[in-house]
């Protein structure tokens, strides 16, 4: 989720890109660059770290060199690569004239960066968003596309595969940017006598109002009088023009009235990156991973370790790889880990989980397990951050940053990221065949565009909110993989609404927490498909019908075409039918939006900002 700006006008490129970069950091903040194509060709200046380490490398450098109207600006999220100064964007090309910033994922790099390092092209970096600065300029100075730059990017954009923005500048064309979008976000702001790009309105909303979105599978190439849009085909296409009626914090929080909720509704993007490149040629495969897959086989049994949301992610974690994998996964609070002297070996896997890699406890557990002689794999949202650094293989979430403390998008990444490596598992030790794993990944493809669906809750949950007022206690109840979930609504709602809340198993009740049931509690009960285990489908079912006579209002999270539980209902909220597995994906939203309405009831608006809490824990 990086933030990519570009600029092709009459004025000085450096100054609005920098302007915009620092709206767009919160996409982030990594490493920052910026190249200008200008009368010496294409300079460039970038910087691990955030934006100011990178204003000050151009003041040392001297801004003068950085002169011309036409620039391409970036801040990093890092995915391929630490956050170092080679890594960071604009990459170049060998001879220098091209430079490129990249968001996304270009799944097949390597065989790319083969081929340029068979031809003698050596690569500066570690990342894959490198090899496109270097196709390009090879397509431009040799064969049929030469002397094109159009046709040169245009060949190679029809090559990558991936999620991916890039733009492109060359130092024999400065008057132009040729960009092009694929399942990543671009957007043209077009102004008088300049032309605007973005990965959001953010970067150019104090220059223009109007704005274009590309679709899916765009190119455009803007001067500062025009723009043209292509397919990749090199056909004409058109943008979707519209008029920003936002203001700039707005813009910056994408029109949303807070972050939390802009990133509820990233979730889809989330969940489908963290999945992106993951199964190819009919296996499940990791990121940084030193586990081979005879180390794989050997595990006879799993701890997962992590706190708050990443420990609810670990226990859907827990269910999933017991079911695929049939060996014992043991889910701890990372914070008592250690100090309970758990029982660890050479065929221990330890499944790490932190969206920051800095989480204190996690990473003191990690260092206990690793010093008994277990292996880590880390889940981690955060490139080259500590826990992954000290863990013997990782597995990245990408999610981008995540802004508001209250997790939402990251922990539905984690659910996705923690399943691939329940698959991983199953397919080295063999309990699950390749056909089997085909279908369980087929239905993990099909979750984005479902939780696209459960997103059209929205307006139900906040009139729900509403009717419910500043409640002062809530209670969740959920069965199987629902538990998890049950006990993630509640969080959310202590996080954001400081109202007491708790989540149960919903066959613990008649052993005591019935005992808090009176007339107009709300419960919130997360129905587990009918479609899985029918027997817990039904005991659910018993278990809505003895709060309601003991007068609980009950709000009911169940699948589209579940029509048991309707009668037992005060409120029905459907979320599309999937695998029972893969229910906290979608089942979680519904209660992300709830928490956040009942907070503002309760008199919290500030719901990025929860009192007493921090993005990440860094102390014990």
């Amino acid at each position: 989720m990086c933030g990519i700006v570009g600029y092709v006008g009459q004025k000085q490129s450096l100054p609005i890109a920098l302007d915009a970069l620092r709206r767009m950091e919160y996409r982030g903040y990594d490493s920052a660059g910026i190249a200008v194509a200008g009368s010496n060709g294409i300079v460039s200046a970038k910087r691990a770290g955030k934006l100011a380490n990178l204003e000050d490398k151009i003041a040392e450098i001297g801004a003068d060199t950085l002169g011309g109207t036409t620039g391409i600006g970036h801040t990093r999220w890092a995915t391929h690569g630490r956050p170092t100064d080679e890594n960071a964007h604009p990459h170049l090309s060998y001879d220098g004239k091209v430079a490129i910033v990249h968001n996304g994922i270009i799944e097949n790099f390597a065989p790319l960066r083969d081929e340029l390092v068979s031809a003698g092209i050596e690569l500066a970096s570690e990342t894959d968003s490198e090899v496109a600065a270097h196709l390009v300029a090879r397509a431009y100075n040799e064969g049929e596309t030469a002397g094109d730059f159009r046709a040169s990017a245009l060949g190679v954009l029809r090559r990558l595969e991936g999620a991916f923005t890039l733009l492109f500048i060359h130092a024999d064309h400065p008057d132009q940017i040729i960009a092009a979008r694929r399942s990543t976000p671009l957007m043209i702001g077009v102004g008088e006598g300049e032309m605007f790009l973005g990965s959001d309105v953010a970067a150019f909303i104090e220059h223009t109002k109007q704005a274009i979105e590309l679709g899916q599978d765009s190119v455009v190439i803007i001067t500062k009088d025009d723009y043209e849009i292509l397919n990749f085909d090199g056909t004409a296409s058109e943008g979707t023009p519209f008029t920003i009626d936002w203001d700039l914090e707005a813009a910056e929080k994408g029109g949303f009235d807070s972050f939390m909720m802009k990133e509820i509704y990233e979730q889809p993007a989330a969940v489908r990156d963290t999945l992106v490149g993951h199964f190819s040629a009919g296996r499940v495969t990791l990121d940084e991973n030193n586990l081979g897959e005879a180390e794989l086989a050997a595990f006879d049994q799993v701890f997962v370790i992590a706190c708050g949301s990443a420990y609810h992610s670990g226990l859907a974690a827990k269910y999933a790889i017991e079911h695929w994998v049939r060996i014992p996964v043991q889910i701890e609070v990372a914070s008592e880990f250690r100090y309970r002297d758990p029982v660890l070996d050479e065929r221990t896997l330890v499944l790490a989980i932190s969206q920051s890699g800095e989480t204190a406890d996690t990473l003191e557990a990690v260092r206990h397990a690793k010093g008994q002689g277990a292996k880590v794999l880390a889940v981690c949202n955060t490139n080259g951050s500590q826990i992954p650094r000290e863990s013997d293989a990782v597995l990245y979430t990408h999610a981008g940053p995540e802004i508001g403390v209250a997790s939402t998008k990251a922990f539905l990444a984690q659910v996705a990221a923690n399943y691939i490596v329940g698959l991983a598992l199953a397919q080295a030790k063999g309990t699950l065949s390749p056909a089997e794993v085909a279908e369980i990944w087929a239905e993990l493809e099909a979750v984005p565009e479902k939780i696209s669906e459960t997103l059209g809750t929205r307006d139900q949950l906040k009139q729900i909110s509403e009717t419910l007022g500043a409640v002062t206690t809530m209670l969740f109840l959920g069965r199987g993989v629902g538990y998890p979930i049950a006990l993630e609504g509640a969080l959310k709602l202590k996080e954001l609404a400081y109202i007491h809340a708790e989540g149960f198993p919903a066959g613990e009740l008649k052993h005591g927490p019935i005992a808090l049931i009176e007339d107009d509690l709300p419960v919130v009960v997360v129905v587990p498909s009918p479609r899985g285990l029918s027997q817990l489908h039904s005991k659910i079912v018993s278990n809505i019908q003895e709060i309601r006579a003991r007068g609980a209002k009950t709000l009911v999270i169940a699948e589209e075409g579940d029509t048991a539980v309707e009668p037992f209902a005060n409120w029905l909220v459907r979320i599309p039918a999937t695998r029972p597995l893969m229910q906290p994906l979608l089942a979680t939203v519904p209660l992300q939006f709830l928490s956040a309405d009942i907070a503002r009831q309760c008199g919290n608006d500030d719901i990025d900002k929860p009192r007493n809490l921090a993005k990440s824990v860094t102390v014990e």
